[in-house]
């Protein structure tokens, strides 16, 4: 598609899905001349390219890789968004109960529909439209192997060629590694640390082109900690709707909200703008390897509902893998009947954290914490690196921290910020004063008023 056809799309303001999904996804057809079998292989194998992308678990893994086994300090680690590590977060006994029920029943051993058992479907569409302000059915709803699956069909389907999406940085980067399998180009707007990581809209319409088919708006928000206010969605909504493009809404922290401002579902804009959101049972009942997520069209205007995208996404959900059956079946009881008193003390003990965090980092003279956490289950924190004697920069700090100190962060180019560190609050704690007061004495180590000290002596 050309600009001046762009221009005049949004001029005449087609439909979203005459714009969004008028290419469909086509894979390259070189080997189809006849070549031997070897020379085939040769030809995959020399176009086969792994992305390059930087994990979490990737460099968490080299980070567990990297510790002192000669060092007796318990580690500590502060990298992983996966609260089930420490004892004080649990999931509670009817959620339990309910996937052991429905596997005792020996009903669900078989295959699910690949788009997710009707119950289940139904369960979450009544779920999400509790905080919307219209009604979604069970064919709005599929369901995934988690968030992380979501992100890729998400990806997926949008995919066309020469097709970008918007994604925040700092972010998640499941998003850029998904969207190099797709040969989707990725395109990074910033969020704004001292203005409660809110999104930069201004450079949004910077890079915005004929070939954007979404904006990924990570709320609450991971890896900063923040909850976006109704006002600030609301203008992000009304961007997306000026720039022709979709939100993919990442909510898989979902009211995992304890500040100031509560959790706003970004489908309540979906009037405004088409909205596809993403979550799961992962982070809120404490589960995250069960894998149970969804992907939901909270599109009131019925864009997603044409005939040609619906077939689209269930031609596509044909060939994923979503969670066990009788997992699914649990959902319905889980969502319906899990006591308020679970969640309440869930949020106890995360604000409990996030203040003991953002406390004890106020104390370490290297690092900045712009915003006090107001959700989810981590914060991004400023690193400067030239108060300190011998770090070079996060990635640096990090392995050091590791080796000396037996703590693990998430250095901040994992998730687009260099020189910042991710720190995860989803822990006991005593474990996060331990391991924060253990970061202050190696950043007092390493300083360079320790070294004049030394020095001078």
């Amino acid at each position: 598609m050309s600009s001046q056809t762009y221009t005049r799309l949004r001029k005449i303001q087609l439909p979203f899905h005459l714009y969004i999904f008028h290419i469909p996804i086509s894979l390259p057809i070189h080997l189809t001349h006849s070549v031997g079998r070897k020379d085939k292989c040769t030809l995959i194998s020399s176009k086969m390219q792994t992305p390059t992308n930087v994990t979490i678990k990737g460099i968490l893994g080299i980070l567990m890789a990297s510790l002192d086994e000669k060092n007796k300090k318990k580690v500590i680690s502060l990298g992983m968004g996966d609260p089930t590590t420490y004892s004080c977060f649990t999931t509670t006994d009817l959620v339990q109960d309910s996937v052991i029920q429905t596997l005792e029943s020996r009903k669900f051993n078989g295959y699910s529909p690949t788009v997710g058992l009707p119950q289940t479907r139904k369960a979450i569409s009544e779920y999400l439209s509790k905080d919307l302000p219209y009604k979604l059915t069970a064919d709005d709803v599929y369901i995934t192997a988690g968030c992380t699956q979501a992100i890729e069909v998400a990806i997926s389907i949008l995919a066309r060629p020469n097709a970008n999406i918007l994604v925040p940085k700092p972010g998640f980067p499941i998003y850029e590694l998904c969207a190099a399998f797709r040969n989707v180009e990725i395109r990074h707007f910033n969020l704004i640390p001292e203005n409660n990581w809110e999104v930069n809209l201004d450079e949004v319409d910077t890079l915005v082109d004929h070939n954007t088919v979404a904006i990924v708006v990570i709320n609450p928000g991971n890896p900063c900690g923040n909850v976006y206010s109704y006002q600030h969605l609301k203008k992000i909504a009304e961007s997306a709707k000026k720039n022709r493009v979709v939100v993919i809404a990442d909510e898989v922290y979902g009211h995992l909200a304890f500040g100031e401002n509560p959790f706003i579902p970004m489908g309540v804009f979906g009037s405004i703008v088409p909205v596809i959101t993403l979550g799961s049972l992962s982070k809120r009942w404490v589960v995250p390897g069960w894998r149970l997520g969804w992907f939901v069209t909270t599109d009131p205007d019925g864009i997603f509902k044409t005939p040609k995208i619906i077939e689209r996404l269930k031609k596509y959900f044909d060939i994923c893998g979503g969670p066990a059956t009788f997992i699914q079946a649990a959902v319905p009881r889980i969502l319906e009947d899990t006591n308020k008193v679970f969640f309440t003390r869930t949020l106890g003990i995360l604000k409990q954290t996030s203040d003991i965090c953002f406390n004890k980092i106020k104390e370490i003279t290297c690092l900045t914490c712009p915003q006090k956490p107001q959700g989810a289950m981590a914060v991004m924190v400023k690193l400067n690196v030239s108060l300190l004697n011998d770090i070079s920069d996060d990635i640096d700090f990090c392995f050091k921290l590791a080796k000396e100190e037996s703590v693990i962060l998430l250095p901040g180019v994992t998730v687009g910020l260099k020189n910042w560190v991710r720190v995860t609050f989803a822990a006991d704690p005593p474990s996060v004063e331990e391991a924060l007061e253990r970061v202050n004495s190696f950043c007092q180590r390493h300083s360079h008023q320790q070294k004049v000290q030394i020095d001078l002596i």
